[in-house]
Parts: C-alpha cells; sequence; structure tokens
C-alpha cells in the first residue's frame, strides 16, 4: 500500500508539473528576489497563482489570509512566507473529518459529470475500492443515454467483481437506480454507486432527470446515506470550476472527483473549485488502473504542487 501511495504521488507530482512550472518558479524567484514585503510582493504572488489557475476569487482569499499572517508573526523577510502561503492553501483544501462517512453507512453514491470526463472509468475504479476495503458494492447503470456508458460499466463490474445493475438503452434512469434500489436492499449491500448521464447544454432534462432520480431515492432508501460527486477532467481548467458550478445548480453535490491530473493538467483549479464552490475534492485519479483513483490529501497535493516533502525521496 505505501508503495502503491507513493507511486501515486510520483505521478501526482509528474502531472502537476505544467502547474509547476507556472507557480512555483515564479514563486520562488519572488521569495528570494524581494527584499521586503509590501504591495509589490503580493501583487507577483497574485499574479503568478492567477496563472496557475487557482482562479482570482481564491487568490485574493489566499493572500488575504497572508497578510494576516505576517501581520500576526510579525514577519518581516519575504522568504519566510513561502511555507505560510503553503500552509494557506492546504488549509483552503482539507477535505474535513466527515468527508468520506458514505463509507461508514448504508449509502448510495451518485457519480454526475458530462461525457469525456472519466465518469464512468471513476465510477468503476471507485466500485474496485470500496469493494477492496470488504465493502459489498452494488452498480448502477443509470447513464442509459450514451450505448457505450453500459458497456464501458459492465467491463468494469467484472473487473471490480461486483454486480452491475443494468438498463436497455434509452431507459429511464430512474427506473434503473429503483430497480438497483431493490437489488440492494434485497442483498444487504453497503455501498449502491449510481453511474448517472450528465448532459449540461441540456440542463432542464438534466435537472429532472435528476430531482427523479433523488425523489425515487428519498421514497425507497430513506435509511440510506446520499452522496452526490461530480467528477471533473482536471485538464480543462476554469472550464471544470464552470461545470461544477452548474451542476452544484441542479444537484445538491458533496464532493468532486479530479480525473486526469496526469499531463497538461491545470492542478490549480483543485485549489479554485474546493474554494469557490465550498466544496471539496474527494479523489483524484492520475492515470487508468484501478489503483490510480485516490483519496485526496491536502499535503501530498500541496507538497507536489510546490514539489517538496516526499516527492524528493526519489
Amino acid at each position: 500500500m505505501a508503495e502503491e501511495k507513493k507511486g501515486f504521488f510520483k505521478r501526482l507530482v509528474e502531472g502537476l508539473s505544467k502547474t509547476r512550472e507556472n507557480i512555483v518558479s515564479g514563486i520562488d524567484s519572488i521569495f528570494s528576489g524581494y527584499s521586503s514585503i509590501d504591495d509589490d510582493f503580493y501583487e507577483e504572488i497574485e499574479e503568478i497563482l492567477v496563472m496557475g489557475d487557482i482562479g482570482i476569487n481564491t487568490t485574493t482569499a489566499i493572500i488575504e489570509r497572508l497578510k494576516e499572517q505576517v501581520a500576526q508573526q510579525h514577519i518581516k523577510d519575504p522568504s519566510q512566507c513561502k511555507q505560510l502561503l503553503m500552509d494557506s492553501i492546504k488549509e483552503q483544501m482539507a477535505v474535513g473529518e466527515t468527508a468520506y462517512e458514505f463509507e461508514n453507512r448504508k449509502s448510495v453514491v451518485l457519480v454526475i459529470g458530462v461525457n469525456g470526463v472519466g465518469k464512468t472509468t471513476s465510477v468503476g475504479k471507485l466500485a474496485g475500492k470500496l469493494k477492496s476495503q470488504g465493502k459489498k458494492v452494488i452498480l448502477a447503470a443509470a447513464d442509459t443515454f450514451r450505448a457505450a456508458a453500459g458497456e464501458q460499466l459492465t467491463q468494469w463490474a467484472n473487473r471490480a467483481g461486483v454486480e452491475l445493475i443494468g438498463g436497455q438503452e434509452g431507459a429511464d434512469p430512474a427506473s434503473v437506480v429503483y430497480d438497483a434500489i431493490a437489488a440492494a436492499k434485497a442483498r444487504n449491500a453497503d455501498v449502491l454507486l449510481c453511474d448517472t448521464a450528465g448532459r449540461l447544454h441540456n440542463k432542464k432534462n438534466l435537472m429532472e432527470e435528476l430531482r427523479k432520480i433523488y425523489r425515487i431515492i428519498a421514497k425507497e432508501y430513506p435509511e440510506a446515506y446520499l452522496e452526490t460527486l461530480v467528477v471533473l477532467d482536471g485538464t480543462t481548467g476554469q472550464n471544470a470550476l464552470a461545470q461544477a458550478r452548474q451542476f452544484n445548480e441542479v444537484a445538491n453535490v458533496t464532493g468532486i472527483i479530479l480525473t486526469k491530473l496526469d499531463g497538461t493538467a491545470k492542478g490549480g483549479i483543485a485549489v479554485a473549485i474546493q474554494s469557490e464552490l465550498d466544496i471539496p475534492v474527494k479523489y483524484i485519479g492520475v492515470g487508468e488502473t484501478i489503483d490510480d483513483l485516490q483519496k485526496f490529501d491536502s499535503d501530498e497535493f500541496v507538497n507536489a504542487l510546490f514539489n517538496t516533502g516526499t516527492a524528493n525521496e526519489e
């Protein structure tokens, strides 16, 4: 497990390299280039964070926090600000104690996201992860809109060794969820994982569909803990933030799965989503295998972003 975690960290460091080139090299030169902490110093940091896709509002919050701490601790030397800045970002991103509550209860996890972000794959990986923790998992293929989604999910279900409840292509997603709830109750499953469609360009339909699904869960399975995760593609930067915002309008989103943090990832977006929407990033994915979906660890993420800490052990 430690080995797997270390490999994941290494890939995360590689995946965030683009963001890091934007952020870290610039920040390091600021910390070493300024002899005093003044407005110019803060402005430069601000500019770099915004370029690293951390977003305007989030950056403003981080800078305000930094200014407060500098004042409170009477810090005069700019180089001492780097750790403060990192700690401030870590604080912004801490997931919180109850983030994975659904793992400890009978639960329904709805996973939503537009096509192409790695949603079905994330559902499959999550199923495998929960199964390996000894949980009884049932998968519901409620994305009946996209023909390939069902086939893809069947492969993941087989790989993870979990049962799949599916519907015909074009079937009513809510009826698939209804059948899956019956199966989850009959088989005493711990977690019912539902892959649902996410067509943002047709928001009205999506809203109706989700509303119907939520109604059925409330009526048929009121005792279940409900978790709604949105899958976003980390490479799309500010666009991912816009998607998260839209999904948050139509669903009660409780967490984010951020995929594709390998390659040109705009890793700063993880900070922005968390801060601007107040929705925690709960999982991040950096590759194709089941182990490539990991719980989000803000320390690890920020260390990878700034390339410090455990990453240097290699």
